[in-house]
């Protein structure tokens, strides 16, 4: 994968994390500057950590499926698209927040591992595709601690607008991921 393909990768990976600081920072007025990094700081934690691990769960079976890592790719890119979308769609509230003015350590972790799950089967997938891990694992965690600093920041301006088309856009973006790689893998 290319650096820009990697990057919207990326950006596809933070809605999730964007939505929750979005959600906490419409809530939380004590401390926020604070608040804002430390939610930041456990998305981005556990997009960079998550891949790792998908990376090396991959390598492991990686002989046994060679012949087909390029539909496997392309499967699971357009499953999480698809349920992302479709998650959007069904559930409007799922990401709003109940109110709390602090942030505990078992909430931060919570948070970061919540909105990571998607990162772990990207990382497998980055994998397949032969994506450099280190400079995967930077630009998923820079983009997630950005996109989740914005989020938290900026729920003042846009807290009357739906998450919704955000998290669709995801999903769409996944999807092209996906047909991208097996494009690429059956006629270039």
């Amino acid at each position: 994968m290319t650096v820009l393909e990697i990057w919207f990768l990326a950006l596809a990976l933070a809605v999730d994390a964007f939505i929750v600081s979005f959600s906490y920072g419409l809530v939380i007025n004590k401390d926020r500057f604070s608040s804002s990094l430390k939610i930041s700081g456990a998305t981005a934690l556990g997009q960079s950590i998550m891949p790792i691990l998908g990376w090396y769960g991959a390598k492991s079976i990686y002989h046994q499926v060679e012949q087909v890592d390029h539909w496997i790719a392309f499967a699971v890119f357009s499953f999480l698209g698809i349920k992302v979308i479709v998650d959007s769609i069904k559930d409007e509230e799922k990401h709003q927040s109940s109110g709390k003015q602090k942030i505990s350590l078992r909430e931060l972790f919570l948070i970061g591992v919540g909105t990571s799950i998607d990162a772990f089967v990207s990382g497998s997938l980055l994998f397949f595709v032969k994506s450099d891990l280190c400079n995967s694992v930077i630009i998923i965690g820079t983009t997630t601690f950005i996109c989740s600093l914005v989020g938290f920041n900026l729920c003042r301006i846009f807290k009357k607008f739906s998450h919704q088309p955000m998290e669709v856009a995801s999903g769409i973006i996944l999807i092209g991921l996906g047909c991208k790689i097996l494009v690429d893998h059956l006629f270039l």
